[in-house]
């Protein structure tokens, strides 16, 4: 028996794309003599639907697609697919998330997701009702299969003995199969596969029988699917691998136990700058815009955003604008139009000094002001975000925010000025993250010109501004962020205590910012569910 892995990228709602992409990989798949090819959790809708599934009329789309697949599928294959169906019960939430095994001539067989996340920016039990595992077993060619759907093998107990539920439904079962599948949409952060084979392990030794991994690969909104689909034999052999970020489809005989192999990234650095290229790749893509631009500081941030969409989209496709101020130095705008030449983008220049003198002048009569202050850092900001917003309605272009996860925590951001943008490529990074990608692009030639590595970060908002002026050292500030925000640890240094009630004071301007691209375990944007309206001592 051949069992061939679809890793394939969906277009959420796009029902007519998904359709047509699953029957072309079951093609290639029969071509290949297989007799099942296994696509992803929610294959055939997109992932994830969120509250599109307040419209059962979707569903029923998709139902209907599926339905053209049943007919047109070719003779001698079956295919296992990730669709959403509807609880035909009177009880319950509407729909199911379930595996719909497709074959030629033969009424489809589903089977449902029992194991529903709420946690982090999962809430499937909005609208999922829960399905039973045990009776996900089908047969094909002698062989007894169990099928599973992503978070119904996570139920295992961590390296710590610990586990988020009270029962493991797969531990209940205790019949011989010989091969369990699971269909996945699990997103990406760095640990994440070597998390994702671990809970394979233990599904294979306790059911005694290989199991085949199938994962999303693309990217929705926020939320980045890497793909990385496996198979591990009997023992926790690694029996098969496929490719990080991209399509694959690869072939496991289940009667030589050996499957297609795949070189893997093992560098959490590379995988993060794989895993950003592909959601500015994906997010431009299925929302249909054709360019980008973004703000050329000189500085490392708004460099490391300008290479990652050079990769994503192309030179053709992304513009620069230094908007050079009153106190922006020379360097700034050199660098800037520097690093443009290297990456051969389309370069501008929009001065905002005079419109800063301007409306400082305004302003200040206005309000009888008397004193420089954060006020006119901010216009300086605004204005940055007024010009670049105003090139998004001219070219019909996608603005793209630079800031980082460090800035983000802090509130070292101005609302409607440097936050200004549709998407946040690096709001996930913090600055030591940024420079590690940086380097990466670095390792051949120099792309970032080495001036920007080392010169001090800084806004420019006001004369000899340095980032750390404001900020505690970045090196600490990366690590008190990734204590409180990514693993919610309570506060231990000095660092983390300073920033614990910066955190809850700032929230107000994190639910304003455009969507932000996850590369971390916990990030901010809509797994992070903290009020705005707070005060409470003991968190200050």
């Amino acid at each position: 028996m051949r069992v061939a892995v679809a890793q394939i990228n969906p277009k959420l709602g796009d029902f007519e794309n998904n359709k047509n992409k699953i029957l072309d990989f079951i093609q290639r798949a029969q071509q290949r003599h297989c007799d099942l090819v296994v696509f992803p959790e929610a294959a055939l809708f997109g992932y994830h639907p969120f509250d599109l599934l307040e419209r059962g009329a979707l569903v029923d789309l998709q139902l209907k697609k599926l339905k053209e697949i049943e007919k047109k599928i070719p003779k001698g294959i079956c295919a296992l697919i990730g669709v959403f169906t509807k609880n035909t019960a009177k009880k319950g939430r509407p729909y199911f998330n379930s595996a719909a095994l497709v074959e030629k001539g033969k009424k489809t067989k589903f089977f449902h997701k029992e194991l529903l996340p709420t946690g982090d920016v999962f809430d499937e039990a909005r609208f999922i009702e829960s399905g039973k595992i045990a009776n996900s077993i089908f047969n094909l060619k002698k062989k007894k299969i169990l099928v599973t759907i992503c978070e119904d093998i996570w139920a295992w107990p961590d390296q710590n003995g610990k586990s988020q539920y009270l029962k493991n439904p797969l531990a209940q079962i205790k019949s011989r199969m010989d091969l369990v599948i699971n269909i996945s949409a699990s997103p990406f952060y760095p640990k994440k596969p070597a998390r994702r084979r671990d809970l394979v392990k233990k599904t294979a030794k306790h059911f005694k029988a290989p199991v085949v991994y199938v994962n999303l690969i693309g990217a929705q909104d926020e939320l980045i699917f890497d793909g990385g689909s496996f198979a591990l034999d009997q023992k926790g052999k690694e029996i098969l691998s496929s490719i990080s970020f991209e399509e694959d489809l690869n072939v496991l005989d289940l009667e030589s136990m050996q499957g297609g192999g795949r070189t893997q990234i093992h560098d959490d650095s590379e995988m993060i700058r794989r895993a950003l290229v592909l959601g500015i790749r994906d997010f431009c893509e299925k929302t249909g815009i054709q360019r980008v631009h973004l703000g050329l500081s000189g500085g490392v941030d708004s460099a490391l955003v300008a290479c990652l969409a050079v990769e994503a989209l192309g030179a053709s496709k992304v513009t620069g604008i230094a908007m050079p101020g009153p106190f922006s130095s020379a360097e700034s705008l050199s660098l800037a139009e520097k690093l443009a030449k290297n990456l051969s983008i389309h370069f501008l220049q929009a001065p905002i000094t005079k419109a800063y003198e301007l409306l400082k002048q305004e302003i200040d009569s206005c309000y009888n002001v008397k004193e420089f202050s954060v006020m006119h850092e901010n216009l300086q900001a605004r204005l940055r975000g007024l010009f670049l917003m105003a090139y998004s309605n001219k070219e019909n272009s996608l603005l793209l925010s630079t800031g980082n996860k460090s800035e983000y925590a802090t509130g070292y951001s101005t609302l409607y000025g440097d936050m200004c943008g549709g998407l946040v490529p690096i709001g996930d990074l913090t600055k030591k993250q940024v420079y590690e990608i940086c380097d990466i692009y670095n390792q051949e030639m120099e792309i970032i010109p080495e001036q920007i590595l080392t010169r001090a970060p800084t806004a420019e908002l006001r004369p000899g501004q340095k980032d750390q002026d404001t900020l505690p050292e970045y090196d600490e500030l990366d690590r008190a962020v990734e204590a409180l925000v990514e693993h919610s640890r309570e506060v231990q240094t000095k660092t983390e205590k300073w920033l614990q009630p910066v955190l809850m004071r700032t929230e107000f301007k994190r639910w304003q910012a455009a969507p932000i691209l996850k590369v971390s375990k916990h990030s901010f944007g809509r797994g992070r569910r903290f009020p705005i309206a707070l005060k409470n001592s003991e968190l200050e």
